[in-house]
């Protein structure tokens, strides 16, 4: 079993694919040689044909479906509406139509597996399929001399249009674990940790890390498996390693924490041999909470560099935004009107005190306004919780109380279910919140802000938002301020849209309100 010298310190400890043989140790480099005379492939590993990782072909279950889905989504339709609109041969001309509009969409990779969150299925995508499909058999028609009606053609093959986009939008809206990646992450003991902590904590993406192959001697404290570990300065089984350790777990992936250790040169030559092995790789940012929309690549000077888009502050999303929140407020306040009168009667009769609380809440750039809700507590709530600050759960300028004593009993119900909140369309309509933003804090709480909790007040506070949706008072303070920032600085109207749609789950689920 052979070691990693390491230049300089006492440290040594095995290196390369678990259980497997070691080749040369790592040590410095010439690096008065061009690379490309330097680097080897790392099949000159001393190891038996047949115990080399290979390559696995990963097919994705749903193509044939997706095949299947678009010949018959436009094939049928297509026939129908040739044929009542009596073209010569409906059958020969559809099923040729549909065969084009598979080939098209394979040759525009919307078959191929591509990343998680990557657009293929969109309907621009769609949309520029179809276009290309209507070329492509318009230049056949016109070779073949056929006798088609074109408005008749034309009709003839916006069913498979729609269709695709329905199929596209349905497969957006599968749960991510069934959309999922298995990775492998690759990097120093301190960034494996980091990156799997987040990836494996939360559910909300597609990412799951099935284990690590650190860099050094340092043993990550992540919990995850560890097939193999690579040496502090570049080896001959560097890729044999994270090939041999991917394979191992099943990981289509390998994701890599750059670092002191893992500098340009090295990754590089990874790329290679992942990439030849026929392995995904992903290199970890450390440009963290933007969203992808925002973050446009470039290439100059051999450098790549990552152009990042500003938040949305103003422009045509912003006057979207404040359109659908005034005429949302503006429904929901008819629609609901039988549940105020309801809600009303109830809290009226259940204790004593007005129907509702009004309370003065900090908005968009630290603007106080007068929020709305329904009483869920007694009338002197306010009085009592000065001698309540001890038993404080939470642990930032909140106050959050499992078993608050001031709650009535119509208001723990109130609370479950969010009603108690309803009132708020009222801010809303008048400008003071959004239907999607951040929490609106108290100014008792704004008082003892930081510069970066002061930035959750740059946009309308929120009816809902992210926090809601995650796990609202189940969330520390720091996860609250962590999700409010990122919607700070990457809401948009699509975004709005997927979060009112999420608050309907969480508002039936309950959990996390109290």
């Amino acid at each position: 079993m052979g070691h990693v010298e390491i230049p300089e310190t006492d440290i040594s400890g095995p290196a390369g694919l678990a259980e497997a043989p070691r080749p040369r140790t790592g040590g410095p480099r010439n690096r008065t040689v061009a690379p490309e005379k330097v680097w080897r492939p790392p099949t000159t590993v001393e190891r038996d044909h047949a115990e080399r990782p290979r390559a696995r072909k990963r097919h994705d279950p749903q193509v044939p479906l997706l095949v299947l889905t678009d010949l018959l989504g436009l094939g049928v339709p297509a026939w129908l509406v040739l044929r009542a609109g009596d073209q010569p041969g409906p059958l020969t001309a559809a099923a040729s139509a549909a065969l084009v509009w598979t080939g098209v969409r394979a040759a525009r990779g919307r078959y191929a597996r591509g990343l998680p969150g990557e657009s293929a299925g969109a309907p621009h995508g769609s949309l520029g399929d179809w276009l290309a499909l209507t070329g492509v058999l318009a230049v056949l028609v016109a070779l073949t001399g056929g006798g088609l009606d074109p408005a008749t053609g034309v009709v003839a093959l916006v069913p498979g249009l729609a269709v695709a986009v329905l199929a596209g939008a349905a497969g957006r809206w599968r749960p991510a674990a069934r959309r999922g990646r298995r990775v492998l992450v690759v990097g120093e003991a301190e960034g494996l940790d980091r990156a799997v902590g987040l990836l494996n904590s939360r559910t909300d993406h597609p990412y799951r890390a099935v284990a690590v192959v650190p860099v050094g001697p340092a043993v990550p404290d992540c919990g995850t498996p560890v097939p193999g570990r690579i040496a502090p300065e570049f080896a001959e089984d560097d890729v044999s390693t994270v090939l041999g350790g991917a394979f191992a777990h099943d990981a289509d992936l390998v994701l890599v924490a750059p670092g002191p250790q893992l500098d340009e040169d090295r990754l590089r030559r990874l790329a290679w041999g992942l990439h030849d092995g026929g392995l995904a790789l992903c290199v970890l940012s450390e440009l963290s909470g933007v969203a992808a929309a925002r973050v446009r690549p470039a290439a100059a000077a051999g450098l790549t560099l990552l152009h990042v888009a500003p938040p949305l502050r103003r422009g045509a999303q912003a006057l979207l935004k404040t359109v659908v929140d005034r005429a949302g407020a503006a429904l929901g306040l008819l629609a609901l009107a039988p549940v105020f009168c309801a809600v009303a009667v109830a809290v009226r009769l259940s204790s004593p005190g007005p129907v509702f609380h009004r309370q003065t809440r900090q908005g968009r750039n630290n603007r106080p306004f007068t929020m709305w809700k329904f009483r869920t507590m007694v009338a002197d709530a306010e009085s009592r919780r000065e001698h309540l600050s001890a038993v404080n759960e939470s642990e930032g300028p909140m106050f959050k109380m499992r078993r608050d004593p001031r709650v009535t009993r119509i208001g723990h119900a109130l609370r479950r279910t969010s009603v108690d909140e309803l009132p708020q369309l009222l801010n809303v309509l008048r400008g003071d919140m959004s239907l999607v933003g951040p929490r609106p804090p108290l100014p008792e709480e704004v008082s003892r802000y930081d510069e970066r909790e002061l930035r959750r007040l740059a946009v309308r506070p929120g009816l809902t938002g992210l926090w809601q949706v995650s796990g609202r008072s189940d969330l520390s303070w720091q996860e609250t301020v962590s999700l409010d920032l990122w919607y700070v600085d990457n809401w948009s109207v699509a975004t709005d849209m997927g979060l009112l749609a999420r608050t309907v789950r969480a508002v039936t689920d309950g959990r996390g309100a109290y």
